[in-house]
């Protein structure tokens, strides 16, 4: 099996709430989705992704056989960075493990780098998201360094791992 990624459709809004009901993901992003997360959340997401500046916002949906299973987004940042873009990513759960993850990564950063002047992609996991930081390495992203006690999240101070990647 392969995944794709391609702008979001409202038709999309279903999957990405079932697979947004799930701890194992929220636990992993950052805060601000509500939970549950319903199928107006997902229309407004995406209605949102759709409408947003698009110099500025890059949102997929990473999908498989043309069905939404995960979400990749690529911001661009602002004053003298630019030129410079933070990445964030999540597949569903039952998605893990198959190298999904890795190719959206891959798919996400050719599109950047070939359709705008972004020269660096960087993204943040959560130091203890071991698997994350592998979907990067393995997407030719370098580590940079953690970012010793830089986020809360679920009531505890986490480090955060630097990776970013250079066109």
């Amino acid at each position: 099996m392969e995944c794709k990624i391609r702008e979001w459709r409202l038709s999309d809004a279903e999957n990405l709430a079932e697979l947004l009901n799930n701890k194992n993901i929220l636990d992993n992003l950052r805060d601000g989705l509500p939970y549950p997360y319903t199928v107006k959340d997902a229309e407004e997401f995406i209605t949102a992704m759709l409408c947003a500046d698009q110099d500025k916002t890059f949102a997929f949906a990473i999908t498989v056989n043309d069905q939404a299973i995960g979400s990749i987004g690529v911001f661009r940042c602002e004053n003298i960075h630019f030129r410079t873009a933070e990445m964030g990513y999540y597949i569903g759960e039952p998605y893990w493990g198959k190298g999904f993850g890795t190719s959206a990564v891959e798919q996400a950063c050719s599109y950047i780098f070939q359709h705008t002047d972004i020269i660096r992609i960087f993204a943040e996991p959560f130091a203890y998201n071991t698997a994350s930081c592998r979907v990067l390495e393995k997407a030719g992203f370098q580590f940079e360094g953690v970012l010793r006690s830089n986020a809360i999240k679920n009531s505890q101070i986490l480090d955060m791992k630097m990776y970013s990647r250079i066109k």
